[in-house]
């Protein structure tokens, strides 16, 4: 079971990577041709509609992932009578959520005038893009949530593959069309007739996989009482989700209301590094997490133990590892991207890879908080949300952009990194948090050992200016990068059992 569970958390890295720089590439050559051929406003148009559309699909915050939590114990117990009947119950709730979307979503569409009342274009337009759009997300509702399952059984490569094809073959289609055709009723029926084919493709492969899955929205409502665990833990990682999605929102509208729009672009350009760079991180580690929620099913404490601080080793290899080569490397880059006038200081970079290193390193507390399904620690999602928004207002009062950036680093620190860790230990792991904190000072130890000496050694031989021009810098990463992380790597592995550990797995 434990190697079956690694090959499935690889084969969803390799897919998630694989598609995640096909969708990067594609992306750039789409939009261009979509500016091109049917113009700023329409863009703009799809843009604020798929917003609008974003904000009515808040309502089904943290069900998919309390359904997951729910779904892991029968999944490894092979409960196959148990999974369709949760299943069921999913595609109850859904139906519920579905249509409360859709009244929320016919109402807001009486109110598309006076929202587009400037627009060059005609309401037909309009109307035919806002309901073709909700056409299409309604379908993940009352068609598409059986996909949940395979998230939860590891195979979430499935959905990737085929979603991510699709998707490519649609973008392809639209570019086509918008260069010969360039009609936005053709334009905006492409992507809903590929979303419905979607649809059918997916559940045919779930057929397939689970043929034995039978859901019924009957069975789902009789079995609701039975299954009130599902929205109990929903309403709790909705409070959580709701907080994350609302400091998200308040950080950019806090940096502008306190830095000058010059210095808000030149920390949108770094943000726009670092977020590809999430994302990067986030697809190929993010892949594990319906396979610790197997593992917790299984039970054994000792195998749970292990693999956390495997994982906790890798993510920390890989944190500290990015934030070395982001603190030598995005100033040079963006001095040559742009001009050596786009660059921040220095202190507003640290805090900004303070926050960077934070956020990579706490990935796996997360992914195990999920596993257990210890969401009802709701007070500290809005703690967060209120720490970070008090000592933004203060920091940026007397700091400007870096003050404002120590709010998200400050919740972080206290909330994050103090009680997320103590509430792991305690709820799930039953075991004094003290034991944690001795790994990860050595950790944090070994990390500014090998930062200074790497950093001795490149002042000590530096072959290339990396300011200089692309290929310097080019081969100053290559140099650094290599440097550094062969100090971390060898360090980290003579005296962690955890990344050991790993190795011998993943070799295995």
């Amino acid at each position: 079971m434990s190697q079956y569970r690694v090959r499935k958390s690889i084969l969803n890295a390799r897919v998630n990577i694989l598609f995640y720089f096909i969708a990067l590439v594609l992306s750039f050559f789409s939009r261009k041709v979509f500016l091109e051929c049917l113009g700023d406003d329409f863009v703009g148009l799809t843009g604020t509609l798929l917003n609008l559309l974003g904000f009515l699909n808040l309502a089904e915050l943290g069900i998919g992932l309390s359904i997951g939590f729910v779904l892991y114990k029968p999944i490894f117990e092979k409960d196959e009578k148990k999974i369709c009947e949760i299943i069921s119950v999913l595609g109850y709730i859904y139906r519920h959520v579905g249509l409360m979307i859709l009244g929320v979503g016919a109402v807001l569409s009486c109110f598309l005038p006076l929202i587009f009342k400037k627009t060059v274009f005609e309401l037909g337009v309009i109307y035919f893009a806002f309901f073709g759009f909700l056409a299409s997300s309604l379908l993940g509702y009352f068609v598409n949530y059986k996909q949940t399952l395979l998230s939860a059984d590891q195979r979430n490569y499935v959905i990737v593959a085929y979603f991510q094809s699709i998707n490519i073959i649609k973008t392809l289609f639209q570019m086509a069309l918008a260069y010969y055709w360039g009609n936005y009723y053709v334009w905006i029926a492409t992507e809903l007739v590929f979303s419905i084919l979607y649809s059918f493709v997916l559940n045919y492969k779930i057929k397939k996989i689970y043929p034995w899955l039978g859901t019924s929205l009957t069975e789902g409502k009789c079995k609701y009482s039975e299954n009130k665990i599902i929205i109990a833990k929903a309403r709790q990682m909705f409070i959580h989700l709701l907080a994350g999605a609302g400091c998200s929102q308040l950080l950019p509208l806090l940096v502008y209301a306190f830095a000058s729009l010059k210095i808000v672009a030149y920390y949108g350009n770094y943000m726009l590094i670092i977020s590809k760079i999430n994302l990067l991180v986030n697809s190929t580690l993010g892949s594990v997490r319906a396979g610790i929620g197997n593992l917790i099913a299984e039970g054994d404490e000792r195998k749970i133990l292990q693999v956390y601080w495997e994982l906790n080793s890798l993510r920390f290899l890989i944190a500290g590892f990015l934030t070395f080569s982001l603190y030598n490397l995005v100033n040079p880059f963006v001095g040559i991207w742009l001009g050596d006038e786009y660059m921040l200081d220095r202190m507003t970079l640290i805090i900004i890879l303070s926050n960077f290193f934070i956020y990579q390193f706490r990935g796996v507390n997360d992914q195990f908080i999920q596993g257990y399904g210890l969401f009802q620690d709701v007070w500290a999602a809005v703690a967060i949300l209120v720490i970070t928004g008090v000592v933004a207002l203060i920091g940026g009062y007397f700091g400007g952009l870096p003050g404002v950036l120590l709010g998200d680093t400050v919740s972080s620190l206290t909330i994050v990194c103090l009680w997320k860790s103590y509430f792991l230990y305690k709820e799930g792991f039953h075991l004094p948090v003290s034991e944690y904190w001795k790994q990860i000072f050595k950790y944090l130890g070994i990390l500014a050992v090998c930062w200074f000496m790497s950093d001795y050694l490149l002042s000590l031989y530096p072959i290339v200016n990396p300011y200089t021009g692309y290929m310097n810098w080019l081969l100053f990463a290559i140099y650094s990068s290599t440097v550094f992380l062969l100090l971390f790597g060898c360090t980290l592995y003579y005296f962690s059992e955890g990344i050991r550990n790993l190795f011998v797995r993943v070799k295995n």
